[in-house]
């Protein structure tokens, strides 16, 4: 019997947030060479589904993937709260991580109730799904170097179930302290898309995905001299696919979603 081929999947709202790349519409520019990147990094943003509390007291890593989040969801004009979601990624907050080790070690009783609340790995998915009141599932998960891969498996997996429009958000920050010789990470960087089985008027590409299992081979690499900017942050594999997008080409994208799972992706402009 021949296995059943999986229909087409759209990207129809993208999110991208950087100190360098503040934004997917300027990020596309620079990406595509038509733009030179600012100078200075941005200040973190300020997500605006939270109350303002909230948003100052937020983490990196939660203000950056909440931001990426929304401009999806806004691309794609759908409300955050009808879409389940996936969560990403290979480090979580690695500063929240190296305040605890540091406290713990030399004043235990110290430690702060709020960062210990931040520093479980799914805290982003958590506080987004608080903050626009979505009761849709949300899945947060690590798989280590191949955790873009595997959120991306695993949002397109949701997709084709029935689930309906699926948010995938992979985002890891700068590593902090000793952390940085074991867990290496740069840069600030949360990137989602807004993943779809049906064509809708707002759709920027489309990919098939397939899965390849046992299958040991090299994952693509970004072409553009501008995704220097992004590179060796835990996320970095999101950045051919997210170069894909940013030029509106047509281009074939491998990335790793285990140590012997490769994920084919053939994009192209929709």
């Amino acid at each position: 019997m021949k296995p059943r081929e999986n229909p087409p999947l759209y990207v129809s709202g993208v999110g991208l947030w950087s100190q360098r790349l503040p934004g997917w519409d300027q990020a596309r520019r620079i990406l595509g060479g038509l733009e030179a990147a600012p100078a200075d990094n941005a200040p973190r943003p300020a997500p605006q589904l939270l109350p303002p509390n909230e948003r100052r007291r937020a983490p990196d890593t939660v203000a950056v993937a909440l931001e990426a989040a929304l401009a999806a969801c806004r691309g794609a004009d759908v409300s955050p709260a009808s879409l389940a979601s996936v969560f990403t990624s290979r480090y979580g907050d690695l500063a929240i991580t190296d305040y605890m080790c540091a406290t713990l070690a030399a004043a235990p009783t110290q430690l702060s109730p709020t960062r210990f609340h931040n520093s479980v790995h799914n805290a982003a998915a958590g506080y987004w799904t608080i903050a626009a009141e979505c009761t849709r599932p949300y899945t947060s998960l690590s798989a280590g170097e191949y955790s873009f891969g595997a959120g991306l498996l695993e949002a397109c997996v949701q997709a084709w179930s029935g689930t309906g429009d699926v948010l995938l958000v992979a985002y890891d920050m700068d590593a902090r302290g000793p952390l940085a010789a074991v867990a290496p990470s740069r840069h600030l960087l949360a990137v989602a898309l807004v993943i779809s089985t049906a064509r809708g008027a707002r759709a920027v590409a489309q990919f098939d995905l397939e899965a390849v299992a046992g299958r040991q081979v090299d994952p693509s690499r970004a072409r553009a001299g501008n995704a220097a900017l992004l590179a060796g942050n835990g996320s970095e594999d999101c950045l051919p696919f997210m170069e894909a997008l940013a030029l509106g080409e047509s281009r074939q994208v491998t990335c790793l979603a285990a140590p012997s799972l490769a994920l084919g992706v053939a994009l192209r402009p929709a």
